[in-house]
């Protein structure tokens, strides 16, 4: 597992270092793909250099960053709260909840729903039902449950997926392709309304996931311990819930459902770094960012002219480290 942190300057080190790549991603990353462009062109605003940095590989780039950050300080979180290392942004449901609400909306043909993506929103009205129905079937004598959370999650997510398989196998259309493609996963270009919105709610819901790191450390061994040590698990339980599903729907609302990324980067972080959430949760933040922003300019250039879903790169990389993970730990 490693051990804690000694002293505030190797914790604040560590941090500083991830955001350091955090940024440079950020930087370096929109430049890489098929083509060159030139920076003067860019700079200068002249066709079609500044476009296709501006309007496509830089949103996708800070897509990338925004919507991995979320779902690997999610891994983080619900890997504390569920004492598992396997545990993963998916292991609520919440994510088969936001699938099958943009999934509906392909189905149905619908684009636009007031002016904004219909897909966008279908995904959060998924994930939200799903967050009420799990809360309310894990809700128990004025408590909720780590481990009823757990089963009910697993149990919605198994029935969101079925209701998913049966809507695609009724479309017979260009939109059995559209909605084949979404469950791949993407990072493509949005507008940065959108990503500014999307960034809003991640700061937000970061900071209060982060600044609770202490308690998720004492949650972490186990609730009598953390219980016997003052922690409020009730409110703990309800506040790591409903950040970590935010977090989950509106990267998935954006991009599709991505996996692995709250597994890997969590599990790396962990046992490289430290298991102290209070490095743990903010590098997993910056560094799921990094992974995911870098998985989707390989999956642009590896073979083309040709794209390589984001989602797909991160199945290539993911599967195979989630096999050894399982092999090495039982």
């Amino acid at each position: 597992m490693g051990a804690l942190p000694v002293n505030w300057s190797e914790t604040t080190g560590w941090i500083w270092g991830s955001a350091f790549l955090f940024v440079l991603a950020a930087l370096v990353l929109p430049w890489i793909g098929v083509g060159s462009i030139s920076m003067d062109r860019v700079l200068a605003g002249q066709a079609p250099d500044y476009s296709i940095f501006v309007e496509l590989r830089l949103s996708r780039t800070l897509l990338g960053l925004l919507a991995g950050g979320a779902l690997a300080l999610t891994g983080s979180l619900f890997q504390s709260m569920l004492r598992d290392s396997l545990a993963t942004p998916y292991t609520l449901g919440v994510s088969a909840g936001a699938a099958l609400g943009a999934v509906l909306t392909l189905a149905l043909g619908i684009e636009q729903f007031f002016g904004l993506p219909a897909t966008w929103l279908g995904a959060l009205a998924g994930a939200a039902s799903v967050l009420l129905i799990v809360a309310g079937a894990s809700w128990k004598h004025g408590q909720l449950s780590g481990v009823r959370l757990l089963l009910s999650g697993i149990a919605l997510n198994s029935i969101c997926l079925a209701f998913i398989l049966l809507i695609d196998s009724l479309v017979r259309d260009r939109r059995s392709f559209s909605i084949t493609q979404w469950l791949i996963g993407s990072v493509d270009a949005v507008n940065y309304r959108a990503l500014a919105v999307f960034a809003a709610i991640i700061i937000v819901t970061s900071l209060i996931v982060i600044t609770n790191a202490r308690s998720w450390n004492l949650l972490a061994v186990g609730e009598m311990w953390a219980g016997s040590r003052g922690a409020d698990l009730k409110r703990l339980t309800i506040i790591g819930f409903v950040c970590g599903s935010v977090l989950t729907a509106g990267a998935i609302a954006l991009t599709g459902p991505i996996g692995f990324v709250g597994l890997i980067v969590p599990h790396l972080v962990r046992s490289r770094i430290s298991p102290d959430n209070r490095i743990l949760m903010p590098c997993s933040l910056l560094l799921g960012g990094v992974m995911l922003a870098a998985c989707d300019t390989l999956g642009r250039i590896v073979l083309a002219p040709a794209e390589l879903p984001a989602g797909a790169v991160m199945a290539l990389i993911g599967g195979p480290w989630l096999v050894w993970l399982v092999r090495k730990r039982y």
